[in-house]
């Protein structure tokens, strides 16, 4: 079997697998949701604004953080509301799932295991081999 074969099956693997059907579907709710998506927009026109203050000579001070403090809450109920915080976690979960396959596979190309850590933190003694 070729391997590119082989990677079409991995992927039909991967795709089936609940961790992508629960990203899927936390993704679409977030795109629903009415409330992120409403600060979103306001996030985004906010930022247009800031950069428009930016060009100005002066700038007004009072304006840039009166912009910036909006932002900050903005930012802060976006990552505080549950549908967006499921969709982190979704997508992080379909992050350590493509990492453990990619680590599978390069143990399987080259007989070792990829650094589950910073090597730099351990000095390099940690038995790795580096490279």
């Amino acid at each position: 079997m070729e391997i590119m074969e082989i990677a079409a099956q991995l992927g039909q693997a991967i795709k089936a697998d609940e961790r992508i059907t629960k990203m899927n579907e936390a993704r679409v709710a977030y795109e629903k949701d009415e409330d992120i998506q409403k600060l979103m927009l306001e996030y985004n026109t906010q930022q247009i604004a800031l950069a428009e203050e930016y060009k100005k000579d002066p700038v007004d001070e009072n304006i840039v953080n009166a912009i910036e403090n909006r932002l900050n809450e903005i930012v802060s109920a976006v990552t505080t509301n549950p549908v967006f915080i499921q969709a982190n976690e979704a997508q992080e979960a379909v992050n350590k799932l493509m990492n453990e396959v990619n680590a599978e596979i390069e143990f399987q190309i080259t007989g070792q295991r990829p650094c589950s850590h910073d090597c730099n933190s351990c000095g390099s003694d940690c038995g790795h081999h580096h490279h």
